[in-house]
């Protein structure tokens, strides 16, 4: 039994259906979960498109392209001047529906069963090892199903300050930005992580007055120092205001403004503010305590490297567990527990092995150890970091920001990390995860091949000097 259809959920039940497994899936809203409905597949459809609109905004005049400022004849094509948020963002949730449904159609074609409904755990272990599943439909029927195990996967909801609560039309969270039909005038984006950052680029990209509130001292303060510091300059350079050390401690509806008040005293003042300040995992009235699940302190449940929880017979799975919020660390941690279950073979979760990327633009990937790893002497690592300037491919294409740095071990040269700033970082951080992954060493990465000219060139050229110094014992 499987209650909840994100991304750790549904390929739960894909492995276990294809296993022979009986499955049943318990979901609400769709198949796919807030990944794919309300965040990672919406999110990134609304980026696609501000990338387009940055491309062209930044680089239009260094590549020789010519803009006309006047009109242009009805049947000549026109040159970007804006954005129909309205047509954008019923893009965004018709494609997001549509990857549910086919996610719909894979699990049920693999022979598993899916309910609409919301799903619970009923006391505690049976006698037998089994455990019993209550689903409430939404007329408000009641159903109780018996299983040998259950895997929570319930995802998680954002997280809201008492005194600024969504409207859904001038204060809004990261669900309710897809149903703008035009863009906003001045936006701020309370919040300065991943999901605040990429919002702020992307809106800054598609034309909206942009203000950043941050209550740390930079953007993205649990990415790579280096990379953040270059987000932030660009940030600020294309005309975002980036307020840090700023703590949103209220928002406002004043007419047809919002008013923003800072711990401090400030008040801002903008169109529209998207309220970006984490997520709060959907565990509560579920039985989870009553059923011997232990709880940590934020509410996500406790799990061990293969998805167990503390109870017999229940697993869990991402954003649930509060194990980095990723749809692939969910898909991966579903695919473990079904796999436990099961009696089949299986690699424990290992959380240095998986690569992640910021979709901001530049974009912000990386895999295995980190800077902050480093220097907190959790690691002994050599680190080389090569500016993307010094590109042969960077120069052709107008790319001024960004890098490539990679870790590796000072003895043996092993990689055991790696940061990529750059357009497509998404991409160019693959060849590093499979470093990573295998235990390759600098100099295997070195002494491959790679397209001249290209940006994983600079791949290539870090693990040169990587090698390099570990010959010299430079470094």
């Amino acid at each position: 039994m499987i209650i909840g259809g994100g991304p750790g959920g549904y390929e739960a039940a894909l492995v276990g259906a294809q296993l022979g497994a009986e499955v049943t899936v318990v979901d609400c809203d769709g198949l796919g979960g807030a990944s794919v409905l309300t965040d990672c597949v919406p999110s990134k459809t609304l980026i696609a498109t501000a990338e387009v609109m940055t491309t062209f905004d930044s680089s239009y005049e260094e590549l020789g392209i010519i803009v006309a400022d006047d009109t242009p004849h009805v049947e000549q094509a026109a040159r970007v001047v804006g954005v129909d948020l309205g047509k954008v963002n019923r893009r965004v949730k018709r494609l997001a529906l549509a990857q549910s449904h086919d996610i719909t159609a894979s699990v049920t074609r693999a022979g598993a069963r899916v309910m609409r409904g919301r799903g619970r755990l009923d006391g505690l272990q049976a006698a037998d090892g089994s455990r019993q599943v209550v689903v409430t439909a939404a007329d408000g029927t009641e159903e109780r199903l018996t299983a040998d195990a259950v895997l929570i996967a319930t995802g998680g909801h954002p997280r809201e300050i008492p005194d600024a609560q969504p409207d859904g039309e001038r204060i809004l969270n990261w669900t309710q930005v897809y149903d703008l039909d035009e863009l906003p005038e001045e936006l701020i984006v309370v919040g300065s992580g991943v999901t605040g950052a990429e919002f702020a680029g992307a809106y800054q990209a598609l034309g909206s007055r942009v203000t950043l509130v941050s209550s740390r001292d930079r953007v993205l303060p649990g990415e790579d120092p280096d990379a953040a510091a270059v987000l932030e300059d660009v940030f600020r350079r294309r005309g975002m205001n980036v307020m840090a050390r700023s703590r949103a401690q209220s928002a406002k509806r004043v007419g047809d403004r919002v008013e923003v008040t800072l711990a401090d005293g400030r008040v801002i003042t903008g169109s529209h503010c998207l309220m970006a300040v984490g997520a709060i995992p959907n565990t509560a009235g579920m039985g989870l305590e009553e059923a011997g699940v232990r709880l940590k302190d934020s509410g996500h449940v406790l799990t061990d490297r293969v998805s167990r929880t503390s109870a017999p017979g229940v697993y869990a799975a991402g954003d649930v567990t509060g194990i980095f919020a990723l749809a692939s660390v969910a898909a991966m941690q579903g695919r473990i527990a079904m796999y436990h279950f099961l009696g089949d073979a299986v690699a424990p979760l290992n959380l240095k092995a998986v690569s992640a990327n910021v979709f901001t633009d530049p974009e912000i990937a990386t895999v295995g150890y980190s800077q902050a790893d480093v220097d907190a002497g959790r690691i002994e690592a050599r680190v080389v970091k090569l500016p993307l300037l010094r590109n042969p491919r960077a120069k052709m294409q107008g790319i001024r920001d960004g890098f490539v740095k990679i870790f590796c071990r000072p003895g043996t040269g092993i990689v055991v990390g790696g940061c990529v700033v750059a357009p497509r970082a998404s991409e160019l951080i693959h060849p590093i995860s499979i470093a990573v992954d295998n235990n390759l060493t600098v100099e295997q990465i070195a002494n491959a091949f790679t397209v001249y000219p290209s940006l994983s060139g600079s791949i290539a050229e870090v693990a040169r000097q990587l090698h390099t110094r570990k010959l010299t014992g430079e470094g």
